[in-house]
């Protein structure tokens, strides 16, 4: 990967990069990583320091820039038989995410996004603590303006020295009610604790057309992050899986299911789901397997309020589709053969598998997005930030042929017009009618770890969408 040159160097600057990827939360790296052994190396030239300008900013000051380009379909190493790359070069648009105006550790995006009324929304975080911030955005394609419509540190409004959440890293979702819930989670593993006063996460809420942010719970379960969380926009239920705030709580993972419309706890109890579940739009019942495994398959039925219980089946869910129009949640997860798309009918409650995601070295998919008709699925794998050395590739999944296409190499074009690699995603969102798919990127301008977020919205021509 390139660098960048830089003139002149600044003390913030050298201790960004040099902590900037300690920074990144072990527990959002997918488990492989964390069970790796030692591997010893040769030794390697330190990297040349980079000095990083806050906010981020585009040649010529422009607050967004639109390619279209050949380069977009040259693969940067031999893809695997069957995976065929498109035809025509989308047009994509580029920008800088906002409020960027100063050194996060780092800045990052963990959580998933949405479409909703034709806008993107997607939130990314500082990752500081005790005391952090986070942010909800909007990004109308129609006037290519982004705007922030959730600011944490504002809405929490914190006290000096108590604990404030660094990062939305729930799955953003939009109720029938017009205002967008999710989630907030800690930056540091270290600081929830009652040293910074913590009591517990929030389920926060915006309203898109108005900005105005409310506060719907603190600590709906007491002195648990909220990594985990997926909205039921009709039925107006928030469900959930936690962290505990310390190593001293042993109640491990909990799901809770929590009624937004009645402002009350529907469920809450012991294993629950670590970063995913499958929430049924038909038949309002929700899926997820206990911590990072793919067995035992559980279902918990809102009507009923009752424990979760076991159901036959094993899948594995590190992300999930909504529920398309003839009833089927795509889910995917990654280990150390690679990463496994599945299928879960909500009528029968039957799994199946339907074959690899990964096109490379890079395996971890954090983000599924489906367009309305059920025909194509939008991934790009490399989630933690391994994404460039495969390209960092937009992947289009054709459910009825089983094949896999890419649609565009995002790696290295970005990195040599612009100055910034985009390394990897959490949040990928595709348009209903599958015109248009939004990813938020954990960026880098010529530093190793990650200093930025950006946003590309990408074209997909309707050639190849036939």
């Amino acid at each position: 990967m390139s660098r960048l040159a830089s003139p002149c160097w600044s003390l913030a600057g050298i201790l960004l990069v040099l902590l900037a990827p300690a920074a990144w939360s072990q527990e959002d790296a997918p488990k492989k990583k964390r069970n790796e052994g030692k591997v010893k190396t040769e030794a390697k030239k330190a990297p040349a320091k980079v000095e990083l300008e806050f906010p981020p900013k585009l040649p010529g000051g422009e607050a967004l820039v639109t390619d279209t380009s050949p380069d977009f379909l040259k693969p940067t190493k031999e893809l695997p038989e069957g995976v065929t790359i498109a035809k025509t070069p989308p047009t994509v648009d580029f920008a800088f995410f906002p409020e960027q105006d100063y050194p996060g550790r780092p800045w990052s995006n963990w959580g998933e996004s949405c479409v909703h009324n034709g806008k993107y929304y997607c939130a990314i975080g500082d990752h500081l603590a005790p005391q952090g911030a986070a942010f909800v955005f909007e990004y109308d394609p129609a006037t290519k303006k982004i705007r922030t419509i959730l600011n944490s540190k504002k809405l929490l409004n914190m006290p000096e020295g108590h604990y404030a959440p660094g990062k939305f890293h729930s799955r953003l979702g939009v109720g029938k009610d017009g205002w967008l819930y999710c989630t907030t989670h800690r930056g540091s593993t270290t600081i929830t604790t009652d040293q910074y006063h913590y009591k517990g996460d929030w389920i926060v809420r915006c309203n898109p057309e108005t900005a105005e942010m409310q506060i719907v719970q603190a600590a709906p379960v007491e002195k648990h992050c909220l990594p985990c969380a997926h909205l039921d926009p009709d039925r107006l239920i928030m469900y959930g899986g936690t962290a505990p705030g310390s190593k001293e709580d042993t109640r491990g993972i909990q799901f809770w299911a929590y009624d937004l419309a009645n402002r009350k706890m529907i469920y809450s109890g012991p294993d629950g789901p670590a970063r995913a579940m499958m929430v049924s739009k038909s038949t309002g019942k929700v899926y997820f397997v206990p911590g990072h495994e793919n067995a035992p398959l559980m279902r918990f039925d809102p009507a009923t309020g009752k424990a979760p219980e076991k159901i036959p089946g094993e899948i594995g869910i590190r992300a999930a589709t909504d529920e398309t129009k003839d009833g089927k949640i795509y889910t995917a997860q990654s280990d150390a053969s690679g990463t496994t798309l599945y299928e879960f009918d909500v009528k029968t409650e039957k799994v199946r598998e339907r074959g690899r995601l990964d096109i490379g070295s890079e395996r971890y998919v954090a983000s599924l997005s489906v367009d309305a008709s059920g025909k194509y699925i939008y991934y790009s794998p490399g989630a933690h930030g391994g994404g460039y050395r495969d390209g960092s590739p937009l992947i289009q999944y054709n459910t009825q042929t089983g094949k896999r296409k890419v649609i565009a190499f995002l790696h290295p074009f970005y990195e040599q017009k612009y100055g910034c690699a985009v390394h990897g995603t959490y949040a990928v969102s595709v348009t209903p009618d599958g015109s248009q798919v939004f990813i938020c990127w954990n960026a880098a301008r010529g530093t190793k770890g990650w200093d930025c977020c950006a946003l590309t919205a990408v074209q997909i021509p309707a050639s190849e969408r036939e």
